[in-house]
């Protein structure tokens, strides 16, 4: 069923934690549940996972007002690109971690958040430090500089030996690429005057493997790689290309690259974990998910079809 594509994420989350996911019924004898055996959820990336990092520094990329925050406890903006939750944020929920993962730079983060994980993630981010400049956002290069900030940190915290711990057993999550190809090559064609499609894809898998490769050195074990979305679904894109005429469609050269992204890096990671002693390096798939979604909304309920109208 395509429902059950919506899953695929955290089946691999629960195998890379060794989680048993069968339990009995609860009753009001049985003891309280176990300790999540991740300890913290770490994440990388762009506005999919930014939980309000952009909100502490200058850039025209923000979520800090309404709409943004609507369905978000207490119904206030965050920072999160989202009407409320982010997929990171149910995650940590889902794995008994915490409610919501904070943003590393939120300047009264408690010994607890810090613990238990954060985010390093920021809007209109890219492996390409081209974008990042366009938008004055943290690069990935930066957000790696403040993990290992972070790192010191929790050693001050909870020592050295419980550092390395943590930082082993947590589950790192990294997220971005969209935008790499939308404001570097299909929008705004910068790198076009560079590369074909083959060459530039390359050129990101090899930023995408030094990236995992350095989290590796810095102690993270157990990494899950975000791959792309139908990018030629996204309403930017089919208004790019068509403008506001209401017969668009999803552009399927785009979706097209995407997908073939989406097969190389699937391809690479198994590669790479091979290299990396008692890594565990998991794909995760939201193209087939999100495309099922967009081409049979029927199937998803009566708001997600409304929703979708919205972009008509």
């Amino acid at each position: 069923m395509a429902t059950s594509k919506l899953f695929i994420v955290v089946l691999l989350l629960i195998y890379m934690a060794s989680i048993n996911a069968c339990s009995s019924a609860t009753t009001l004898a049985q003891p309280p549940p176990p300790p999540p055996k991740v300890p913290a959820i770490i994440v990388f990336g762009d506005s999919t996972v930014d939980a309000g990092n952009n909100n502490y520094i200058n850039t025209v990329a923000k979520a800090n007002m309404p709409p943004y925050g609507i369905n978000f406890p207490g119904h206030v903006p965050t920072g999160r690109f989202s009407d409320g939750k982010l997929v990171t944020d149910f995650i940590a929920s889902f794995l008994r971690i915490k409610d919501e993962v904070p943003p590393f730079l939120k300047p009264d983060l408690s010994e607890n958040e810090l613990k238990t994980g954060v985010s390093f993630a920021s809007a209109a981010t890219g492996f390409d430090d081209v974008i990042t400049k366009l938008f004055n956002v943290l690069p990935l290069s930066k957000q790696i500089e403040m993990f290992k900030t972070y790192i010191d940190k929790l050693q001050g915290i909870v020592g050295k030996n419980q550092t390395k711990s943590i930082i082993g057993e947590a589950l790192i999550i990294i997220s971005t690429g969209s935008n790499d190809f939308l404001f570097n090559f299909f929008n705004i064609p910068i790198r076009r005057l560079e590369f074909d499609t083959v060459g530039y894809q390359r050129f990101l898998l090899r930023k995408q493997q030094d990236f995992l490769h350095e989290l590796y050195e810095l102690g993270c074990r157990k990494m899950l790689v975000v791959g792309l979305p139908p990018i030629g679904c996204l309403p930017i894109q089919m208004t790019f290309r068509f403008g506001v005429q209401t017969n668009r469609e999803c552009l399927e050269d785009e979706n097209s690259d995407a997908q073939s992204y989406n097969k190389k890096l699937a391809h690479l990671l198994p590669e790479l974990q091979a290299k990396l002693h008692r890594s565990k390096i998991v794909y995760a798939d939201i193209y087939e998910p999100l495309f099922d979604m967009i081409i049979h909304p029927q199937q998803y309920g009566n708001l997600l079809n409304h929703f979708l109208t919205l972009f008509d």
